[in-house]
């Protein structure tokens, strides 16, 4: 299994923010935080593979938004934020070693961390990141391989994968508040659904990789809920990548070589 990360930029402090106040980055520990968390992906069995580092993109750790891969291709997104679409090209060059990659044109715009992909399903939120026309771009793409596409009204959170992530291809962990007009049991249908503790909002998002599911030390609560469930659970500081309104899985770009 294949992990793509990419290093702490040294202008991280001028990252873009949408839904969180600015707060002062200590790059140190930042740099820190992501080693432990490529040591934790290394742990659950991973390969980690480096894109280089662009210091001029604050928000270049996040590779999650750069890219979408599935099994049979990657697509390279087109951030909603201009200043992040000068992150895709260097990933997109490392993704072509193991992936074909189709790019999404203007004038759509979408973030990587609005795409859950379980399964064959394929859920996109509905943000200021993503367009609609993205969507429908995803559709065409990912239609003719079977995946299904449909979007997901999201409020109160950056991305989807703020509200909502898969802890297996039947199973989600969720925070309903942030799914539009009270519809998470209508728009995931058939999924077990695992609400966070309603103390932390922020506690649905958790990477897969292997089999251990790799998830901020910030959230004891849903974690115990998780543990509670039988699920292997590696914990990871990522607090200073926090203030830069990142999250576990916005880190790492995870797949099958």
């Amino acid at each position: 299994m294949i992990a793509i990360t990419r290093p702490v930029s040294d202008s991280i402090a001028a990252c873009e923010l949408t839904h969180v106040a600015r707060q002062p980055i200590d790059l140190a520990r930042a740099r820190a935080e992501h080693r432990g968390y490529e040591q934790a992906l290394e742990a659950a069995g991973c390969e980690v593979v480096r894109v280089p580092p662009a210091h001029d993109l604050p928000d270049a750790v996040f590779v999650e938004d750069a890219a979408v891969v599935v099994d049979e291709v990657a697509i390279a997104t087109r951030p909603g934020a201009v200043s992040r679409r000068p992150e895709v090209r260097g990933v997109a060059d490392v993704l072509r070693r193991y992936r074909d990659v189709v790019p999404i044109e203007p004038p759509a715009t979408i973030d990587g961390g609005d795409v859950l992909v379980a399964g064959k399903r394929v859920f996109v939120g509905q943000t200021s990141r993503t367009s609609s026309a993205a969507i429908a771009k995803l559709r065409e793409i990912l239609g003719p391989m079977g995946y299904t596409v449909d979007g997901v009204d999201v409020t109160g959170c950056l991305h989807l994968k703020s509200a909502v992530t898969a802890l297996a291809d039947d199973r989600l962990l969720i925070n309903r508040a942030w799914i539009g007009a009270g519809l998470a049991d209508n728009v995931f249908r058939g999924f077990d659904l695992i609400d966070t503790d309603p103390a932390e909002p922020y506690a649905a998002n958790v990477v897969r990789a292997g089999g251990a599911l790799i998830y901020p030390s910030a959230f004891p609560r849903t974690r115990a809920k998780l543990e509670r469930l039988g699920l292997d659970v590696i914990a990871v500081d990522v607090g200073e990548l926090a203030k830069a309104e990142g999250a576990v899985t916005c880190c790492s770009l995870i797949f099958e070589a």
